[in-house]
């Protein structure tokens, strides 16, 4: 007898709608649970009537529902991004290896203004300005720093950057991510987008493309 109930409560795995029976069991035992708890509460303060019945199983089939992730979206290993606060859009280097987002910098000085923390810096960019940005500083990190970004591990040394929080956008999705200043004008890409930036765009990266996305669009 328990081989049969066993047989009957778990679908077996080598039948090729395993996980669609699986998935009527978990719902149908999620349901029935959910009634009989409900039924023992409802008898100790009012009737069992059809009302409730009907109640109880609509909040128990969407409870039941089984949820899906979203699929990330795919982009190239280059892409475009946009820093409406500093008016500027950057060919940016998407890095699954790296943590944070760096930004190229120099004459980096952190100051006080009104009793909190700031940052002013230049770009270290191609055709740069002289302009002079000011930026409410977020914290202060300690990265890993490379002398190559295919450099390994153990030629890496920590040192301390000033960490900003702004808008960036890419595609047509807009997030505030964390990025660190440093200078990266030896580099080939003076923006990098970090594994901690790529989840909050919930991007995936396939390293043959590039610029798939094209110019922002907010």
């Amino acid at each position: 007898r328990r081989a049969m109930i066993m047989s009957a409560a778990a679908p077996s795995k080598s039948r090729p709608d395993a996980v669609v029976a699986n998935t009527h069991y978990i719902f149908f035992t999620r349901i029935g649970i959910g009634i009989a708890s409900y039924r023992r509460s409802a008898s100790l303060t009012t009737a069992w009537s059809d009302s409730s019945v009907k109640s109880a199983l609509a909040l128990l089939a969407l409870m039941a529902l089984p949820v899906f992730a979203a699929e990330p979206t795919v982009y190239g290993r280059y892409e475009y991004i946009k820093l409406p606060e500093l008016d500027q859009t950057f060919k940016a280097k998407m890095d699954t290896g790296a943590l944070t987002a760096s930004l190229s910098a120099k004459d980096i000085e952190t100051f006080k203004k009104d009793g909190d923390d700031w940052v002013r810096f230049r770009l270290a960019t191609k055709d740069a300005s002289d302009k002079v940005y000011e930026h409410k500083l977020a914290r202060i990190s300690k990265i890993k720093s490379r002398a190559d970004e295919e450099d390994g591990e153990e030629s890496a040394e920590i040192v301390k950057r000033p960490v900003i929080a702004v808008r960036m956008c890419l595609d047509g999705t807009s997030r505030i991510i964390e990025v660190n200043l440093t200078d990266r004008s030896s580099f080939n890409y003076p923006l990098l987008i970090g594994a901690k930036a790529l989840r909050e765009f919930d991007a995936a990266v396939n390293p043959a493309r590039r610029f798939t996305a094209g110019k922002p669009q907010c």
